[in-house]
């Protein structure tokens, strides 16, 4: 054998040895717990929100010029606060 081969063959053994070594020492891992934070969808518990009863739905076709407009301001109004309801109760979710 030449010197190169035996000087491989001494390096092989050396490096077989270093891993054997390098296995043989390990201890078993610790489990470690971390605590990660991440947002959950939760779902949202708004109160149901009923429709009024509204002003124009007693309207009859007999009815004079003015009772029909009185009953349909009243209803635009009737209208802005249940969508104000509905609203603060979408909001509410946020």
């Amino acid at each position: 054998m030449t010197i190169a081969v035996k000087f491989l063959h001494g390096v092989g053994v050396l490096a077989g040895a270093c891993v054997l070594a390098g296995c043989a020492g390990r201890a078993e891992p610790e489990p470690q717990y971390i605590r990660v934070e991440v947002p959950v969808q939760v779902p949202c518990r708004a109160p149901d929100v009923l429709a009024p009863p509204w002003a124009a739905e007693g309207l009859r076709k007999a009815d004079n010029l003015e009772v029909k407009v009185r009953a349909l301001l009243a209803e635009r109004r009737q209208r802005i606060g249940y969508e104000r309801v509905l609203e603060a109760a979408v909001a509410s979710c946020r």
